[in-house]
């Protein structure tokens, strides 16, 4: 049985949805923290002959994002540039992409990274996909937001010419932000639910696609859990097993990410690490979005599902697969080795 297939635990572990900064993360707020003191030793680290890079490795992974943002207002204040411009300009390659991800808030790395992935040809649509499946209305309103700030233009107008047809439906009714936070969960809705979920799918020659993107999209984490439980009592299978079975494509990776993270989302970016680091080449995007992302929220978490799905810790996995000043970095965000 797989780990997506045990659905026992599921209605009462609590969710990284409902998870409040700091109390699974890595990172932690540094005390007696100065940001104008910091300021002055990334200045004198960026514009000293050469760039000390352990400094700045040090400051921007001790601190927590909120301190990172005060050290970049004080950074400002006194050079009249900001500490991402100076980091771009002084650092390069995956390293730099890392520590500027780290010197961003939260909601304007997640904008920057759904911008990245709209930009250009095609879309990056597992970007999106994970960006939205995991994100709380919260933190969707929040990079919204900064689009709208950064590009005078909605977020969802602009995805409309980008993604098309039920994926399409399912990405934009995720970015609007408006899924019920309710945290009561109504049994007989849940019911109700899974019947419709399984009429309009393993019931049926043919798949109403609308049933599933309404439902997953919609309803709040702890409502859709038990409809998952729900869901197998009556079809014998898991929901999905059944979206596998039933659909392919953007949509089906993109329901079945958010049945993932609404399970469990700490097994889901592990899995999505581990992806990111195996085979020949490594996607330093995936494995800098989600080390960051995730380093004040759950990554304690992810840590600890890595180790139980692989049986190697994460710590190792990134020393084996990266190198360099960018290694170093990972490994002081990883916060520590499970082996």
């Amino acid at each position: 049985m797989s780990l997506w297939d045990d659905l026992e635990d599921c209605v009462d572990t609590p969710s990284s949805f409902e998870a409040k900064n700091g109390e699974r993360g890595t990172i932690k707020p540094k005390s007696n923290f100065d940001p104008g003191d910091d300021a002055v030793a990334l200045r004198k680290a960026i514009e000293g002959m050469g760039t000390e890079e352990k400094v700045l490795i040090d400051i921007l992974t001790h601190r927590s994002s909120a301190q990172r943002q005060q050290i970049c207002e004080a950074y400002q204040e006194a050079t009249g540039r900001t500490l991402v411009e100076d980091l771009k300009g002084d650092t390069s390659g995956d390293f730099g992409d890392l520590l500027v991800a780290l010197a961003s808030s939260p909601a304007v790395y997640d904008c920057h990274e759904v911008m990245r992935a709209m930009k250009g040809a095609g879309t990056a649509d597992s970007v999106l996909i994970e960006i939205f499946a995991s994100r709380s209305n919260e933190q969707i309103k929040a990079l919204t937001d900064v689009y709208l700030e950064e590009t005078e233009k909605k977020l969802t107008l602009d995805m409309r010419d980008e993604v098309s047809g039920d994926f399409s439906t399912a990405l934009l009714l995720l970015a609007e932000g408006k899924r019920d936070d309710n945290t009561t969960v109504n049994n007989a809705k849940a019911k109700d639910d899974a019947k419709t979920l399984y009429e309009a799918g393993e019931k049926k020659w043919g798949t109403d696609e609308s049933q599933f993107v309404e439902i997953l999209c919609q309803r709040s984490i702890p409502q859709l859990r038990k409809t998952m439980v729900e869901y197998k009592n009556i079809s014998g299978k898991t929901l999905q097993q059944s979206i596998e079975g039933e659909m392919s494509g953007e949509l089906e990776e993109l329901l079945v990410a958010i049945v993932k993270c609404v399970k469990s989302a700490p097994a889901y970016f592990a899995e999505r690490l581990h992806e990111s680091m195996k085979g020949g080449g490594t996607d330093e995007s995936t494995l800098n979005r989600i080390m960051v992302s995730r380093s004040e929220i759950d990554l304690l978490d992810i840590r600890a599902e890595f180790k139980k799905l692989y049986e190697y810790s994460l710590h190792s996995a990134i020393e084996s697969d990266c190198g360099g000043e960018y290694e170093k970095t990972l490994l002081k965000i990883c916060g520590g080795d499970d082996d």
